[in-house]
């Protein structure tokens, strides 16, 4: 599609030349006496370009750049002044004109100028489709859940998010806790800068000092120019730290003095430098036992959990799973070019019994999984690895030739069977998560004829 251009002169041989210069080179021209002109055909017309002189009648080039700002943010601005109104064009520049030209006009000149205005308008609408769709992409809204412990995540963030309060995010790996780290910044007033992560688990412990805060060309052997560190590299955004029980001990007080002081001091440099980030951090392991154990700051724990955002694990989030695996396979639909629609009951209700120890990622890697075997319409049993076919049979067993007492007894023992299985004969947890006392389950053992195994 042509770009439009409108040509704001009030003398006619200087926006006749403009006009005729910009058309043999494809873009669409308006021609505009004066200000008051270009208006009217703004109001009727959307132009990228508006190129105008400064001294014209009835309204001037800047105050007409002014109405453009207020009304068109999005059409740029150039403007054309004689040498002896440079200055009014420099502060043009500064009320929001993209550029100058000097009469008398070298039109190669402009040329270069507009084609240059174009790739730097195109790069930034690029940018802004990208921030859009990565923030749609991260949106919380769009975290699946509908428990009511994922309704609170959701709560959280919504009010956490517009603050600048760093954030601790805990949760067990798997739960989700950079994707929560990611809407948080999505919904922040600093957005439109970086989100920058690193992994404190997977940098090497001598290389730790330097990746958070950049060093010093020569500062040690490698060294060979200055590096940028995490916070400047998330200058004006988001730094998530995960698994931020990893940080070496020694270099904690220096984190500490970063958060407080806002300023960080880069290895090899006796320099201070400002910095303008906002801290999320997360982690898998409980700080406070670290803290008892030597291992973590106290103060540093409560310098980073001013709020503190808890990821369920998925078993206590279960109603949640079919929410989930619906939304695997539709994406994986698309990825893999597969027409599956969708999952059998017995297959979804084996997904729901299971327990989770790898969290939401490894169900989505069943997921992947039994669609990359899959080659009919619907997920079934055979698809999934053989520990949850097992866990499925609970649901096949042919009752119809006993009586509803024994039905009921041989149902309960198959699921209390599996729930042994899946708690590796943990009976504390088989009856917290069957939700009876730890005596009651000892009785139903008794009653069903469940051999007391040591786990």
């Amino acid at each position: 599609m042509k770009k439009k251009i409108l040509v704001v002169d009030d003398e006619e041989i200087i926006r006749d030349s403009i006009g005729f210069v910009l058309e043999k080179e494809g873009f669409f021209v308006r021609k505009a006496e004066n200000g008051a002109v270009a208006l009217k055909l703004l109001n009727e017309n959307m132009f990228d370009l508006v190129i105008t002189d400064i001294e014209m009648p009835e309204l001037r080039g800047p105050e007409l750049l002014e109405r453009i700002a207020e009304r068109y943010p999005h059409t740029f601005v150039i403007m054309i002044t004689a040498y002896a109104s440079v200055e009014t064009a420099v502060s043009a520049l500064r009320k929001g004109a993209y550029d100058y030209i000097l009469k008398p006009i070298e039109f190669d000149e402009l040329l270069i100028r507009i084609k240059k205005l174009f790739d730097h308008k195109d790069l930034s609408l690029e940018n802004t489709l990208l921030r859009q769709e990565l923030n749609r992409k991260y949106d919380f809204s769009n975290i699946v859940g509908h428990s009511d412990v994922m309704k609170k995540v959701f709560s959280d963030i919504q009010k956490v998010a517009p603050t600048d309060g760093t954030v601790l995010i805990t949760g067990k790996s798997g739960t989700g806790k950079e994707l929560v780290a990611r809407a948080i910044h999505t919904h922040s007033k600093r957005n439109a800068k970086r989100f920058h992560a690193i992994n404190c688990g997977a940098i090497v412990e001598t290389l730790f000092e330097s990746e958070l805060f950049g060093h010093k060309k020569g500062s040690f052997t490698g060294a060979t120019s200055d590096k940028e560190g995490a916070f400047k590299a998330a200058e004006g955004g988001t730094l998530l730290l995960d698994e931020i029980s990893e940080m070496p001990l020694h270099l904690q007080p220096k984190l500490l003095r970063a958060l407080e002081q806002r300023e960080i001091t880069p290895v090899g440099s006796n320099e201070t430098l400002p910095i303008n980030v906002r801290i999320v951090a997360a982690t898998n392991r409980n700080l406070k036992d670290e803290i008892a154990k030597g291992k973590f700051r106290e103060d540093l724990f409560y310098r980073l959990n001013v709020v503190e955002i808890h990821l369920p694990e998925l078993n206590e989030r279960s109603e949640d799973i079919p929410l989930l695996v619906n939304s695997f396979i539709s994406k994986f639909r698309t990825e893999m070019g597969k027409s599956i629609k969708g999952i059998t009951n017995q297959a979804m209700s084996a997904l729901v019994n299971h327990q989770w120890k790898g969290q939401i990622r490894e169900l989505q890697n069943i997921v992947e999984r039994a669609m990359i075997f899959c080659d009919a319409e619907m997920i079934d049993v055979h698809h999934l690895p053989e520990e949850l076919q097992a866990s499925a049979q609970i649901s096949v067993i042919d009752y119809s030739s006993q009586s509803l007492k024994d039905a009921v007894h041989m149902f309960e023992r198959r699921y209390i069977e599996q729930k042994l299985k899946n708690h590796s004969g943990d009976k504390e947890k088989v009856a917290k998560d069957l939700g009876l006392s730890l005596s009651t389950l000892y009785r139903k053992f008794e009653e069903l004829g469940i051999p007391l195994k040591e786990k």
